[in-house]
């Protein structure tokens, strides 16, 4: 018989819900319960005429007896069969939501599985009856692969010193081999023993999964490895978070989400590729995967593994050795894998002068000659254009007119395959028209290249050229196009790795994490864009993303050997003798990030500084811009901590794209040298925001948000 929605209750228990972000109700409502309910339990409680779920937590008041006669709202129900979130969870999800200044019920909801937000007990009850498959048989040993000197030295420096370890290992090095065998370890050490590893894309999940599965599954079991990442249903992810919360997983493979995964007996987290952006969530809590794993290692007391060859500049900061300038070095231990595994040469650079070839030459004589004879032998190249789509405009050549998006301040981008136009901000889409929108004229025309256009010119250059078969080269294209259906980007790897494929077109999500077998040539067309970028990282995510392509090329050192080749990297730029491309020929990261910290430090920037962002979104400009000024203004008047000159407030601008699906958008930059004083001023000046909010001359605004430790500004 449900509870009456008021009833006299013993017992007070707070509970952490989902309310509407900054609405002002708090981070905990109180309610009645017929019993005592320890902190971590999972319930279903009423809110206004809704029923939603909640976490029974930890409160001053912790949970009590109600006052004699005393009555109020009482818990639904509770999920019974699901053991309490442990201390170590809620203490995480209260740091998260503190430091990066949301809800703590918004933090806690969203990090459980969507699914489990809509079951009553008793379906969740009915859940968890079902018989779980069978483990299958297991076996006593696992059969390991010999470790390089570099790779065994890794490993032991991780089973002896506390780390957090940053694992700058070279593109090939064998950094994944290093995971699995300090996973293994730990495991046979402990029955309990769980072990997190994060990827930054969804689309490098199957095949680590793939890898760690053959390993661990005859030892552990069929169900010891689970993945938790957006791209499941909403059953498999709430599948693999109980077996993870259970202990019944031994190891978590995912995405950034998979950082809040509940997991009791976690000794290992693994982030790879940490410099990846990917990893910094742009909706919501914006938090930061990469640094919450590393708190929640030294809190939970889990050893923190982070692997790279081209590692962010922070976490190769936090790892530099002692020096008699600074005694105490960083907080990371810095483990280093420069060779690759097989002794394989890391890819020759070289760079093509665009001012000295024709103009509008879209591949040079000797890149397009370079890829011709790689058909011949057999062998695979890769061309990466960070743009997909056919063009990124139209324009027409009488009256200038572009394919603007009418909803945002940016460009529609022609796609010729489906003959549309496509705005990749909003999703707006047109069909392409006959004639100009404007003076009627049907001479319009494309402007620029993407990835599609790419494909059909490849194809048009290679049509006479044969593979060693007989057969024609085949090109194919990976992008966020053609990856959309469910499978594809699986079956298109596929055909790459079966050596279907000639020549691979393709976005960045082509450039890291795959261990594409016989490339023996990458080549980066268009890379100039980021170099005079505003944005600040913009030279460190290019370097990155160029020595993670490189590393595409030649991972197999017996089959390059066995062609008689050399893996080389071509860019085509204007600008041959940027620093960026001269470490880039010289596979020089420690050169460059040098370079970049030096900079980086006389200009006061991260992660010499610390920042923040506001950002307003509303419909027309002045409104966002005018919030972001009150309350600046009324972070002075009230005096906050930090403003005598610790924190520094920037006046509010516009974004680089600043209207989106007719919303237009401001912010305004926080920065600070101290770390603390930013968390104070972020603290203090929340209230000051939610009441300039409420003022009527905001009332244009649509939402503000708060972004700390930012990557794009």
């Amino acid at each position: 018989m449900p509870t009456p929605p008021f009833a006299p209750a013993r017992h007070l228990v707070h509970v952490a819900l989902h309310t509407p972000s900054h609405s002002g109700v708090g981070d905990l409502l109180s309610y009645a319960s017929d019993q005592a309910l320890p902190p971590g339990t999972l319930v279903r409680v009423p809110l206004g005429t809704r029923e939603v779920l909640g976490v029974v937590w930890d409160a001053d008041a912790a949970t009590g007896e109600l006052p004699e006669g005393a009555t109020m709202r009482a818990i639904a129900g509770v999920l019974e069969g699901v053991a309490p979130l442990d201390l170590p969870w809620r203490r995480l999800v209260a740091f998260a939501a503190r430091y990066y200044q949301r809800a703590l019920g918004e933090v806690a909801l969203a990090a459980l599985p969507p699914q489990l937000r809509d079951l009553r007990p008793e379906q969740l009850a009915r859940r968890l009856k079902r018989p779980a498959k069978a483990a299958g048989d297991t076996t006593e040993t696992i059969e390991n692969i010999a470790l390089s000197p570099e790779q065994e030295s890794a490993r032991t420096r991780i089973s002896l010193e506390t780390g957090p370890f940053l694992l700058f290992g070279s593109t090939g090095s064998g950094k994944t081999e290093v995971y699995l065998r300090c996973a293994q370890e730990m495991l046979e050490a402990d029955p309990t023993a769980q072990a997190l590893v994060m990827v930054p894309e969804i689309n490098l999940t199957p095949q680590l999964e793939d890898r760690f599965v053959s390993r661990f599954a005859p030892r552990f079991g069929a169900g010891a490895v689970v993945s938790l990442h957006s791209g499941m249903t909403n059953p498999q992810r709430l599948k693999s978070w109980l077996a993870a919360h259970s202990g019944t997983a031994r190891i978590v493979l995912g995405t950034r989400m998979a950082v809040f995964a509940s997991m009791p007996g976690l000794q290992l987290i693994v982030v790879d590729e940490e410099h990846d952006p990917s990893y910094k969530q742009q909706e919501g809590a914006r938090y930061s995967a990469r640094d919450l794993a590393i708190w929640r290692g030294r809190e939970q007391g889990a050893k923190v593994l982070l692997g790279s060859a081209t590692p962010s500049l922070e976490s190769w900061h936090a790892s530099r050795p002692p020096t008699p300038e600074d005694p105490e070095g960083g907080r990371y231990v810095r483990l280093h894998m420069p060779s690759r595994i097989g002794a394989g040469a890391l890819a020759r650079v070289k760079r093509v002068d665009m001012n000295q070839q024709p103009r509008r030459t879209v591949f040079s004589a000797p890149l397009l000659q370079a890829m011709i004879d790689r058909v011949g032998r057999g062998e695979q190249s890769m061309v990466l254009l960070n743009r997909r789509g056919y063009a990124p405009v139209l324009h027409c050549v009488d009256c200038g007119w572009k394919s603007d998006c009418p909803h945002c301040s940016a460009h529609q981008v022609f796609h010729k395959t489906d003959r549309t136009l496509r705005c990749h901000h909003c999703g707006y889409t047109v069909r392409v028209p006959a004639h100009c929108p404007t003076c009627g004229s049907p001479d319009i025309h494309p402007m620029g290249r993407g990835t599609e256009q790419l494909e059909e010119q490849l194809a048009a250059l290679l049509r006479n050229v044969q593979r060693p078969d007989g057969n024609p080269a085949r090109i194919a294209r990976i992008d966020a196009d053609t990856t959309k259906a469910k499978g594809a980007l699986e079956e298109q790897l596929a055909q790459v790795h079966a050596g279907e494929v000639d020549v691979l077109v393709g976005t960045q999500m082509i450039a890291k994490g795959h261990d594409f077998r016989r490339i023996t040539l990458v080549a980066a067309v268009q890379p100039d864009g980021a170099l005079f970028s505003s944005d600040f990282r913009a030279s460190e995510r290019l370097f990155a993303l160029l020595m993670q392509a490189a590393g595409r090329a030649g991972r197999d050192a017996a089959y390059v050997a066995a062609q008689a080749t050399q893996a080389e990297m071509w860019v085509q730029t204007f600008h041959p003798q940027h620093a960026v491309y001269e470490a880039l020929r010289k596979h020089d990261y420690e050169a460059f990030a040098a370079q970049q910290l030096k900079e980086r430090e006389e200009a006061a920037m991260p992660p010499f500084a610390y920042q923040a962002l506001v950002r307003a979104d509303a419909r027309t400009q002045d409104v966002a811009q005018g919030f972001l000024q009150a309350a600046s203004a009324a972070a002075h008047a009230a005096a906050l901590p930090g403003l005598d000159g610790t924190v520094v407030l920037f006046p509010p601008v516009p974004l680089t794209i600043q209207r989106v699906a007719n919303v237009e958008r401001a912010q305004m930059l926080m920065e600070s040298s101290s770390r603390a004083a930013l968390q104070r001023f972020l603290a203090a000046w929340q209230p000051v925001l939610q009441a300039t909010r409420s003022q009527p001359a905001h009332k244009g605004l649509i939402r503000w948000l708060v972004d700390v430790d930012p990557l794009a500004i």
